[in-house]
């Protein structure tokens, strides 16, 4: 695992002060000019943010550069002033590349990080005629099926499920045979205990269960479903690299009276996801004839962090196809951007290419100033400008 490389969305702040130096000589006054205003107080800080770029057909492309981005904030362009390509094999005419002049563009290998979620149907089957517990088995097999053929030697996958909390099956490995098994346990419903818990962990590499918490806590913050999905981003922090977690499920628990997800918890959820560089790739186990209230939050959870909604699928080894291939690589782009001094707050950011039939994926946003103000945690060793 590399510990060099910068990590997508942390803002390195610089701080300017627009106020005179002191001991400086300064300008009288303008009559017009309150007495006592020096000028607003700046952090100035660049901001890293990674981004998919796929053609008509999906594939990953290369080759573009800072030249071929449009960043803006809040209608502000910013100008991108450097961009590195992270991918995941050796790039030699392997992705489609638009533009040959530009292959120079710094290609950076990468290992791609996977999190199965599952999300445990066994209670709410016996409340509703809609076989889920057959999607979650099928979900498991396919899972399974995947991780076996599809999966590439520096890919890590963690496995997690939920019920009425959340419950760690796997650590981050590379080992197919403990994936597999770990899937078979998230899908039966298996809990462990805490001495299993606590051998889960991955000392030779990347750990979601070293930044955890334990017992009663674990329980108390993921009561509920949005809560559960806060701890395994806020667990990834240190990782240094764009997080993939594909949720298998139906949607987020407390709903409002008009059908959609409670403000209250979704967006610091969504806020704690994208600052943390995790995508949420949601895979919806309703059957393909089935619509459903939490459809909408789904879809909106996938497409404010990066990642992707699936549903009406023949089989799930389409999405998971889909998002392997999705994940080949990624640009990591660089700008400057500022904030008024001593402000905590999330800024919307929008990508786009200035190819029109290349498709671009990138999380909404990033988490500026105090994170702490923000209702989320800042791992350890992580800056808390986001």
């Amino acid at each position: 695992m590399r510990t060099t490389r910068s990590t997508p969305l942390i803002t390195l702040a610089l701080l300017v002060l627009l106020a005179p130096a002191a001991g400086a000589q300064q300008p009288a006054p303008s009559p017009d000019q309150p007495q006592g205003q020096f000028g607003e107080q700046l952090e100035v800080g660049e901001v890293l943010l990674d981004v998919l770029v796929t053609d008509a057909d999906g594939n990953a492309v290369l080759g573009l550069g800072p030249d071929d981005f449009v960043v803006e904030e809040a209608g502000q362009a910013r100008k991108v002033t450097s961009v590195s390509y992270y991918a995941n094999r050796l790039v030699g005419g392997a992705l489609p590349t638009v533009a040959a002049k530009k292959a120079s563009v710094e290609t950076l290998p990468d290992d791609r990080y996977f999190i199965l979620f599952f999300q445990d149907q066994r209670q709410r089957q016996f409340d509703t005629d809609v076989p889920l517990l057959r999607q979650q088995f099928n979900a498991g097999r396919f899972a399974k099926k995947w991780v076996q053929e599809d999966l590439l030697p520096d890919d890590w996958v963690a496995v997690v499920s939920y019920d009425s909390r959340l419950r760690v099956q796997t650590d981050f490995t590379r080992d197919h045979d403990t994936i597999a098994k770990a899937i078979d346990s998230a899908i039966q419903g298996k809990s462990l205990d805490m001495d299993e818990f606590a051998q889960v962990g991955n000392s030779n590499g990347p750990s979601l269960v070293d930044d955890l918490p334990r017992g009663r806590y674990l329980r108390k913050e993921s009561r509920r479903i949005y809560g559960a999905l806060e701890l395994v981003a806020q667990a990834t922090g240190d990782i240094r690299a764009r997080k993939n977690l594909v949720m298998f499920g139906i949607g987020f628990g407390i709903l409002t009276t008009s059908d959609r997800e409670d403000i209250r918890y979704y967006q610091p959820m969504m806020e704690t996801l994208n600052a943390n560089n995790v995508a949420a790739y949601m895979v919806d186990l309703s059957p393909n004839t089935v619509e459903h209230a939490m459809s909408d939050p789904m879809n909106r959870l996938a497409t404010e962090t990066g990642g992707r909604y699936f549903f009406n699928f023949t089989n799930f080894q389409t999405p998971l196809s889909q998002i392997a291939d999705e994940n080949n690589g990624y640009y990591l782009l660089s700008y400057q951007s500022s904030h008024p001094r001593g402000e905590t707050g999330y800024q919307k950011v929008t990508v786009k290419t200035v190819n029109p039939d290349l498709k671009v994926k990138t999380r909404e946003g990033y988490v500026f100033g105090d994170a702490d103000q923000l209702h989320m945690d800042v791992p350890q060793g992580v800056s808390a400008a986001k």
